[in-house]
């Protein structure tokens, strides 16, 4: 015994993926067409795993720091991707923006405690925020368009988003490592 975490899998085609190819919800029928299609299809495998990396863990491990000093877990990505996402609308629209759902910097980390409630409501506000910012978006099908206060580029702000979730799907693959020891793509 080495002292190292078991390494499991539910796989049983290939012993280093998360799932089996056939039960992949990742996985598409066709390939997209077309630049905003493609876009649109890595964020969504992107948010399919860091959702996947979270899957089968209660509050407290949910919760479980990675190392000292840093506050991050997969509870406070959770929390701060949908912190993002309601930044990346207000990005685009007119008007007064919303406010922060978590208070000031790093709230999002900080206050992601081993509750239920708090867990409940991180999935809630991911949720919400996610199809509020996709629906914004939606509005606007030209990618080279600046819009909203802030000027941004339609095309700019999707592929921002593909590399903040994909940036976070690693961070989420070595917290959940530390967790349980469950490795895969």
């Amino acid at each position: 015994m080495t002292g190292e975490p078991v390494r499991w899998t539910k796989a049983t085609v290939y012993p280093d993926m998360w799932v089996d190819p056939a039960d992949d919800p990742r996985e598409s029928a066709a390939a997209p067409q077309g630049e905003l299609a493609t876009l649109q299809d890595y964020l969504r495998s992107y948010r399919i795993t860091v959702a996947m990396k979270c899957d089968g863990l209660d509050a407290g491990q949910l919760a479980r720091r990675s190392v000292p000093p840093s506050t991050m877990s997969l509870l406070g990505l959770l929390r701060h991707l949908a912190e993002a996402e309601r930044d990346w609308r207000n990005w685009i629209t007119e008007g007064e923006p919303l406010p922060k759902l978590y208070g000031p910097k790093d709230a999002d980390f900080d206050g992601a405690v081993a509750d239920p409630a708090v867990v409940e409501a991180a999935y809630a506000d991911l949720a919400r925020e996610q199809a509020a910012t996709d629906a914004e978006l939606d509005r606007h099908t030209d990618l080279g368009a600046k819009v909203g206060r802030e000027q941004v580029v339609v095309r700019e702000l999707l592929v921002h988003r593909v590399e903040e979730y994909a940036r976070h799907a690693g961070h989420a693959d070595l917290l959940r490592e530390c967790v349980d020891g469950r490795v895969g793509q």
